[in-house]
């Protein structure tokens, strides 16, 4: 019927919401791996892909906020679009940049050494961000489509 919305959907302003949240909630994590993942004897595998894993689920999160109304797919592939742009990125370098990745801000926003490993991480935490935003929507939380 013209003028319905399917009985699945929750309102774009409640996804982004609930996307920000989690947000927050990725970051709080990433930011706690980082600063104490060695003090409690991570690996520092762990410690360095675990938190380029986060900062990707945490884009995939952000770009849901921004735009609550694509499919999660769309949502991943703008995800992996910016993470990959992002890591190669730190292959341009001018006085101004390496100088703002030298802040925490910086490096912790666009990271310092080119790796093409750190894309395998930000596709495995996009894909952790897809997950988490169905599991959470599947739970009537959030989240307005399915993809």
């Amino acid at each position: 019927m013209h003028g319905t919305q399917p009985a699945n959907t929750v309102a774009p302003l409640q996804a982004s919401l609930m996307r920000a949240a989690l947000a927050l909630v990725v970051i709080a994590c990433g930011l706690s791996l980082r600063w104490y993942g060695f003090q409690l004897g991570l690996p520092a595998f762990m410690v360095k892909y675990g938190g380029s894993l986060l900062w990707a689920t945490m884009v995939f999160l952000l770009v849901g906020v921004l735009l609550p109304q694509l499919t999660r797919t769309q949502l991943a592939a703008i995800a992996l679009v910016i993470a990959i742009a992002v890591e190669f990125s730190r292959l341009v370098h001018t006085p101004w940049l390496d100088a703002f990745r030298l802040t925490t801000a910086g490096a912790l926003l666009l990271g310092r050494i080119f790796s093409l490993w750190n894309v395998l991480a930000y596709a495995i935490g996009i894909a952790c961000g897809v997950w988490i935003d169905r599991l959470v929507a599947r739970r009537g939380l959030a989240t307005h489509s399915s993809s």
